[in-house]
């Protein structure tokens, strides 16, 4: 009688850690120029260093984590030119994305982004700036999902990766104390049917924020 080998458990631990990893510096719970440790991580998602590490691995190579040639691993804490460049791709890609969905944006579509936008309301009523950040994009991910160009939400989601402790600063910073007023325009755009005025809303809203906190 054969003896199956046990399956690796590796696998599953790492896309575990690195999911939970990427979904926290997206979302802004952790700071510009954090330092991690492989320790650290390991510890805190119960696993041994070898997912910790390929977890890292990945992130890194997706500009979601920095390694240093002394092998220090943290968050990028980015240059006024990089917030420059990363909003100008935002803009580019999430504008040809809200385009494309936008003869798709059905009424029940309009009245989930409502929906969501008074969870951003309630989160900016909160000072929850993880949440606002989750929130924000939940928005965003909605709409392009009826653009059916995944592959261009997918390097929009590798832009909001690499914004994520960024956007925490610019949260602070702003002091936000209400939701964003460009996600009305948007709605209004969708259910105008107005192309133009769509790009436009959307452009200054993912825009208008980062320039600020790069000028």
């Amino acid at each position: 009688m054969l003896i199956q080998p046990r399956p690796d458990p590796s696998p599953s631990a790492h896309d575990r850690v690195y999911r939970g990893l990427r979904s926290r510096i997206m979302h802004g719970q952790i700071a510009p120029g954090q330092a991690l440790t492989l320790r650290g991580i390991g510890a805190e998602y119960g696993v041994s260093m070898t997912p910790a590490r390929e977890a890292v691995r990945r992130l890194v190579a997706e500009g979601a984590l920095q390694l240093s040639s002394s092998g220090r691993v943290s968050t990028p804490d980015l240059s006024n030119e990089r917030i420059e460049e990363l909003a100008s791709l935002r803009s580019l890609i999430e504008v040809e994305l809200a385009s494309r969905a936008l003869p798709r944006a059905h009424m029940a579509l309009i009245d989930r982004l409502q929906t969501i936008n008074v969870a951003v309301a309630e989160r900016v009523a909160q000072h929850d700036s993880a949440g606002y950040i989750r929130t924000n994009l939940e928005f965003h991910r909605t709409l392009y999902l009826r653009a059916q160009a995944p592959a261009m939400l997918a390097m929009a989601e590798t832009v909001w990766l690499q914004l994520g402790p960024t956007m925490r600063k610019l949260y602070g910073k702003m002091r936000k104390n209400e939701p964003p007023k460009h996600h009305l325009a948007i709605i209004a755009a969708l259910k105008a049917g107005d192309e133009p005025g769509l790009r436009l809303a959307v452009r200054t809203d993912v825009t208008q924020g980062l320039r600020m906190l790069a000028s």
